[in-house]
């Protein structure tokens, strides 16, 4: 962060946005839209790994008078519980982060298309019709299959896909890849970037205190503590360890237009605490208004 940029870091701050280039519903500058229309002053795209949607949503957020920090949500696994990692201002040329973020998307277009063969010999739904609910350049994943199948009538919306025909204990759940945490943190780091932790605190309960203490020996820099997900008593654990160790603690929607009920701005980060992510990060540029 250049001398006196801290002076021109405003909330309201929302560091946690989808659009249609992931599992978001809306273009990366409709969701740049949304979230000003909330109030917001400064945001981050975190679409599922890609920055595809970056530059339309820098261009969107500078026409709104927004700062823009280029991030995104990296996919994870540890053991059998998914992990996803938001990183902040990272180089995404960087040759580890390409080489992740490549094989999750070579994986999830995989997956999707295994998927909808053994959906298809059930129920009226072919590859076109998924392809249909996808933007242009984004990776085909379980959210257009679920779009397709409610377009079809089969379910009733995402959600209802989700906990029935695309649940993981379903017959044609097929499993993704996705690097360990350790990983997934280092990739970040190594690139520049910010890791911060998604929703730590979910229904499954918070990760052990040694695959966080890895994490954190990795370059992890703090955790998503403000988001509708997060659970107690995970939620005041981690809260501790963050005043502890002094690490960064943000807040966000994690909005995905209309897949989601999560609104722009339901969370936010404190200046001070993106003020510390942009100091932090020296992969990329925030974009300034």
């Amino acid at each position: 962060m250049e001398a006196g940029d801290e002076a021109r870091v405003h909330g309201p701050s929302d560091l946690h946005l989808h659009s249609d280039h992931s599992d978001g519903t809306d273009s990366p500058a409709a969701v740049m839209a949304a979230a000003r229309g909330h109030g917001l002053r400064t945001v981050s795209l975190t679409d599922h790994d890609t920055t595809s949607g970056w530059d339309a949503a820098a261009t969107a957020a500078a026409s709104l008078v927004m700062t823009f920090l280029p991030g995104m949500e990296l996919s994870a696994r540890h053991e059998h519980r998914s992990v996803h990692v938001l990183g902040y201002l990272f180089d995404p040329a960087a040759a580890e982060v390409r080489a992740l973020t490549d094989r999750i998307r070579d994986s999830r277009l995989t997956r999707a298309r295994t998927m909808a063969e053994r959906i298809s010999r059930d129920y009226d739904i072919t590859w076109d019709d998924i392809r249909a609910h996808a933007a242009d350049g984004a990776t085909i994943g379980r959210p257009h299959i679920a779009d397709a199948l409610a377009a079809k009538g089969h379910v009733r919306d995402r959600e209802e896909a989700f906990a029935d025909i695309l649940h993981p204990q379903s017959p044609y759940y097929v499993t993704l890849y996705a690097p360990d945490p350790v990983t997934a943190v280092a990739a970040i780091a190594d690139a520049g970037g910010v890791p911060i932790i998604a929703h730590p605190a979910g229904r499954g309960g918070i990760l052990s205190p040694r695959v966080i203490g890895r994490m954190l020996d990795a370059g992890l820099a703090g955790f998503e503590l403000g988001h509708r997900e997060n659970r107690e008593p995970g939620l005041g654990t981690l809260r501790a360890l963050a005043e502890e160790r002094d690490l960064i603690v943000t807040g966000s929607s994690d909005y995905h237009g209309s897949g989601k009920p999560n609104i722009p701005g339901e969370n936010t980060t404190t200046d001070e605490m993106v003020a510390r992510i942009i100091a932090l990060g020296t992969g990329t540029a925030p974009r300034w208004p």
